[in-house]
């Protein structure tokens, strides 16, 4: 197997030396070249055809954002964003991210940056594996899957969305698919750091038909609200009377994350209300065990896992499949639909 050949595109000549020095002591990747701008990125992607980029935000004659949508016209290749965990700073990443980027490395504010070297190399890796997916839009106006025999939902219900790894992206399109009437509340977990959560909250927000926040420790959910696990806190639901209410904690990690979706589906299991528990993209096999959770305390409840043919990464959707829990398997552009066809609504 042939090393994965790294562009790096960053203004800073010590960063450039530090990221390729973190990235090439790793014997499955090779850093073919390095680049001080986005301009100077766009011509060295020509001559040196890598397989994976990383791309700064801020630099001076083009920044990343400005770059990003070049590199995915000219020459569509996984690109891994670095950010700094400023207001500005997170609303750029977000944006990248919605705008093809498949990940981001958060820029440590210390000189001390050797800590994020592992977590650097694995998004390198994962990014070198993942798919650029284009969906269109006549793939998201006709839903094929979708049937007036699917079985509806009666009653009360609440839909927990897991996803990692492509995730803004995919969450952009589930959210925006959903009606302004939609009647259920929706608990999501994003593995992202903290700082960068609130503004894919009000990303989202601004394109969806539904209010779409970043959950607050203690606030009642509400139907036709999606609440955001902020990062670096793991969220789940507990009683509030007759409603049930966000809870936000600083337990230990779990499947080396915080917020981690499996904390969060383990949460709704013993819920006396109905459920639809959808895993999207993204590493790993966080969700598989929340799912089993779930299945144990209520069989009606209703699994939904991404397909492969759309998820950017095909890991927590595939691990979550291995269940054998997951009633329905569906591409990306067809999940909002089905969960809204899926709960019974009110005459």
């Amino acid at each position: 197997m042939y090393p994965v050949r790294v562009l790096i595109i960053d203004d800073s000549a010590f960063m450039r030396k530090i990221i390729a020095d973190m990235l090439n002591s790793n014997h499955r990747i090779n850093v073919v070249a390095t680049a001080r701008n986005g301009k100077d990125g766009l011509e060295k992607i020509k001559i040196h055809k890598p397989d994976v980029i990383t791309l700064d935000v801020e630099m001076p004659v083009m920044d990343g954002i400005t770059a990003l949508p070049k590199i995915m016209a000219k020459h569509p290749l996984p690109v891994v964003m670095l950010s700094s965990v400023t207001k500005e700073g997170a609303a750029k990443t977000v944006q990248a991210i919605a705008g093809g980027a498949v990940d981001f490395i958060e820029k440590p504010i210390s000189l001390d940056i050797r800590e994020m070297k592992q977590e650097i190399i694995n998004k390198v890796l994962i990014a070198s594996e993942a798919k650029l997916i284009r969906i269109k839009e006549s793939e998201s106006a006709h839903a094929p899957f979708v049937s007036e025999s699917l079985p509806r939902i009666y009653g009360k219900t609440i839909v927990a969305i897991g996803t990692s790894t492509g995730g803004p992206k995919a969450l952009q399109q589930v959210l925006t698919s959903l009606p302004s009437d939609f009647p259920s509340p929706i608990l999501i977990v994003q593995h992202m750091p903290a700082g960068f959560t609130k503004s894919l909250a009000n990303r989202l927000d601004s394109l969806a038909h539904i209010q779409v926040k970043e959950a607050v420790h203690g606030e009642v959910i509400k139907n036709g609200v999606a609440y955001i696990a902020p990062g670096d806190f793991h969220m789940k639901t507990r009683s509030a009377g007759t409603a049930h209410a966000i809870e936000l904690t600083k337990d230990l990690h779990q499947n080396g994350h915080r917020p981690a979706v499996d904390v969060l589906f383990g949460s709704i299991a013993n819920i006396k209300i109905n459920k639809i528990a959808v895993v999207l993209t993204g590493m790993g096999n966080d969700g598989a065990n929340g799912l089993k959770m779930i299945r144990e305390q209520d069989e009606k409840a209703v699994m939904i896992a991404e397909a492969a043919e759309t998820s950017v990464v095909y890991g927590m959707p595939k691990a979550a499949v291995m269940t054998n829990h997951v009633d329905h398997i569906i591409p990306l552009p067809q999940i909002g639909e089905t969960i809204t066809k899926l709960i019974k609504r009110p005459n």
